[in-house]
């Protein structure tokens, strides 16, 4: 067990500007996100804010999905997400693709969270933190990982092929590739019931909090 620390500790301090890299690309993405909110017309605001509260009295009515319908949605859709950064790491190619993909997963947390603020203040706020924080305490550090850890696979594909002698195997260096990113899909998976069993009860706590 301190073996397995000691090495994982030992790959992110010789790997650290990959993970700051994946993690700035991140926080950029967010402020992107809020900076999108504040950059809509009133009109746009109106009329995604229409949307938003037919959803908080669909919420209230308790007629939206089921919370077994949601986790479904919501473990495939990161599984989908995942594999495909997966995929992406395995091509060098692939590499400014997943930059994007960890900017985007930036832009929608900031832009979600922008947006609730901006329309409903300290009421959106607490929204905010019962319906995205909580998995995103998960999610998050996963989709960073998860970028970091394809992008170091492709710049150790890139020093194989570019290496003058290199005798290395190429499959181990897979294997714990694969096995790391099943790690992550198992812990996107318990943000997944903590985005479909916890987040909806306690975002709907705060609705009625608002509407009441």
């Amino acid at each position: 067990m301190y073996a397995k620390g000691y090495a994982a500790s030992q790959h992110v301090r010789d790997n650290a500007s990959i993970y700051v890299f994946v993690s700035l690309l991140f926080l950029i993405g967010i402020i992107f996100g809020a900076v999108i909110v504040n950059s809509m017309n009133f009109i746009q605001k109106e009329d995604l804010f229409f949307y938003l509260d037919q959803f908080f009295n669909q919420m209230i009515n308790e007629s939206i999905i089921s919370a077994e319908g949601l986790l479904k949605s919501s473990f495939f859709y990161h599984l989908k997400y995942l594999l495909l950064i997966f995929i992406l790491g395995l091509s060098i190619i692939g590499m400014p693709i997943i930059w994007i993909l960890i900017f985007m997963k930036g832009v929608v947390v900031g832009f979600s969270v922008g947006f609730l603020v901006n329309q409903m203040g300290w009421y959106g706020l607490l929204a905010a933190a019962a319906s995205i924080a909580p998995q995103n305490l998960i999610i998050i550090p996963v989709y960073i990982m998860a970028g970091s850890l394809a992008m170091i696979f492709s710049f150790g594909l890139i020093q194989k092929l570019t290496a003058k002698r290199s005798h290395q195997p190429l499959l181990p260096a897979f294997m714990r590739y694969s096995s790391l990113f099943a790690i992550l899909i198992v812990c996107v998976s318990v943000g997944a019931v903590i985005e479909s069993y916890i987040a909806p009860q306690t975002l709907k706590g705060i609705i009625k909090l608002i509407y009441n």
